[in-house]
């Protein structure tokens, strides 16, 4: 099931994107072989990222347990991680080891800065990455201070997404090459990636490099969220002409003050108009009026009403897997579908299984786990 079947990859475990990237891959179909510090006991401290993965717990700094990891990556189509630079090759794995045991493999190594730089080997976190890109800056009230997008934007966006991407890309080129490389992904590389069309509104004299001035920004009176009369809020993203004139027409707000949309300067009267008129009815009364209407209009949901909304229900958007209510696999193939993904099992349970499948016998097994090479 899913267009990835008959990959293999192995992921490094950490914390970051680089087990989100996983989780995508897995989703599609590959079988991604995680390779974990420890085992746990119980699924209470397994991440819904880690879901239909293969677990195997190895101690790296044995002899024993990074001759396991050589001879999965061997085999391997791929491997990811997302360490600082350095660490895989103290490890013993970096690329040029794991090259040359495995000509054909993609080697993707994610880290928040990049591979190379001033700030290459410096600890950050999304927070920072993406304001070293501009994004953070334009994100926020224009008279408040930047506000972090939660972790969508550097980790998810320009970090897992970025790998996942380049990866299958170069997957694709090994097709035909019938060689291996390593990809670089910095999540900062990434971020500016995802701000090209912001990018280019400015070089044309479209965007103004104030927050909240412009027109995804929450600058514009047409695309933003509104308080109700219940203290919920709805969306609003009215940008061509005619999403414009529907806006008007349902919300009751003053036409003529909502003339000349593309006037600036009329911008804070209209934001102040619509203020007023959302405020006098519910959430839910509004989305009576708007819902399915050419307004380019939607509640603003919490994650705790989301998997209940209806569009969400319909296209399984949501799934729930032994009663734990996640993310469904994601895009949708109309031929290569993804299997529901099974139920999170504890860390480090497939290390058995694993070794045997490389030739193993259970007596060699027994010994590695006594040895602290299983862990």
């Amino acid at each position: 099931m899913g267009p990835l079947v008959g990959m293999t990859v192995i992921e490094m475990a950490g914390i970051g994107p680089t087990p989100l990237c996983g989780m995508l891959l897995s989703d599609l179909g590959a079988k991604v072989i995680s390779i974990q510090k420890r085992s746990t006991p119980d699924t209470s401290q397994v991440e819904i990222h880690e879901r239909g993965k293969t677990s195997v717990a190895l101690n790296l700094k044995s002899d024993e347990g990074l001759a396991v990891a050589l001879s999965l990556i061997e085999s391997a189509d791929a491997l990811i991680e997302g360490f600082r630079p350095g660490v895989m090759e103290r490890l013993g794995l970096g690329p040029d080891v794991c090259l040359a045991r495995n000509p054909r493999l993609v080697y993707g190594r994610m880290t928040g800065w990049g591979q190379t730089g001033p700030m290459a080997h410096a600890a950050g976190h999304d927070i920072n990455y993406i304001a070293l890109t501009g994004a953070l800056h334009a994100i926020g009230p224009k008279d408040g201070k930047p506000v972090p997008p939660l972790n969508l934007v550097g980790d998810n966006g320009g970090g897992a997404l970025y790998l996942a991407f380049g990866l299958v890309c170069g997957l694709l080129e090994t097709k035909h090459s019938g060689k291996g490389q390593v990809i670089d992904v910095s999540m900062v590389d990434g971020t500016v990636s995802l701000m090209t069309l912001v990018y280019s509104m400015m070089q044309l004299g479209l965007w103004q490099d104030e927050r909240g001035s412009n027109l995804f920004d929450g600058g514009a009176p047409f695309y933003d969220t509104y308080e109700t009369k219940d203290g919920k809020h709805i969306s609003l993203g009215s940008i061509e002409p005619q999403f414009y004139a529907e806006l008007v027409r349902l919300s009751g707000v003053d036409e003529s003050l909502m003339a000349n949309q593309y006037d600036i300067s009329r911008w804070p009267d209209m934001k102040a108009g619509l203020t007023e008129v959302f405020k006098q009815k519910t959430r839910d009364e509004w989305d009576e009026i708007m819902f399915g209407k050419d307004v380019c209009y939607a509640p603003v949901l919490s994650m705790t009403e989301a998997p209940d909304h209806p569009h969400n229900q319909a296209r399984g958007t949501f799934i729930e897997v032994n009663g734990l209510t996640q993310p469904g696999p994601a895009p949708k193939y109309s031929r290569t579908k993804a299997a529901t993904p099974p139920p999170l099992k504890p860390k480090g349970s497939d290390t058995d299984e694993v070794l045997r499948a490389l030739g193993h016998s259970q007596s060699e097994i027994d010994a590695l786990r006594s040895k602290g090479v299983l862990t």
